[in-house]
């Protein structure tokens, strides 16, 4: 087996249980561009990664996600184009870390599902 060092993320899977509610948020509210849909699930592109929407396939699968963490240039504007979609944040762009560098700044959101998300820019000081 080789070793993952070099490998990319190429999907991730949501759990959601409104499949039609969940595939209009992150389609018209948050914008990520629709690839496809089948029965029970829902395909988006989001960089180089493939994100799938899907009603869990068993019990022990029926729960929110990781969080996942948009990268963003801007993180005041796309946290001012999200609420004005209506996307309820949990907080407003605030300063997480401060590097040599550059800043970390985050916003935190759930989606309809109830899975945890948040907007993420490094900010070059």
């Amino acid at each position: 087996m080789s070793d993952l060092a070099t490998s990319s993320l190429g999907q991730i899977a949501l759990v959601v249980h409104d499949l039609a509610r969940a595939t209009a948020f992150y389609r018209d509210t948050l914008g990520l561009p629709f690839l496809s849909e089948f029965p029970g699930l829902a395909f988006f592109r989001c960089g180089e990664v493939r994100l799938m929407l899907s009603k869990p396939e068993k019990p022990e699968f029926d729960h929110p996600s990781s969080v996942l963490y948009y990268k963003v240039p801007d993180v005041e504007a796309a946290h001012r184009t999200l609420a004005g979609r209506g996307v309820q944040f949990i907080d407003l762009p605030h300063l997480i870390h401060k590097a040599p560098s550059y800043e970390l700044w985050m916003a935190f959101f759930r989606d309809t599902e109830g899975n945890p998300a948040a907007l993420m820019a490094e900010k070059p000081i």
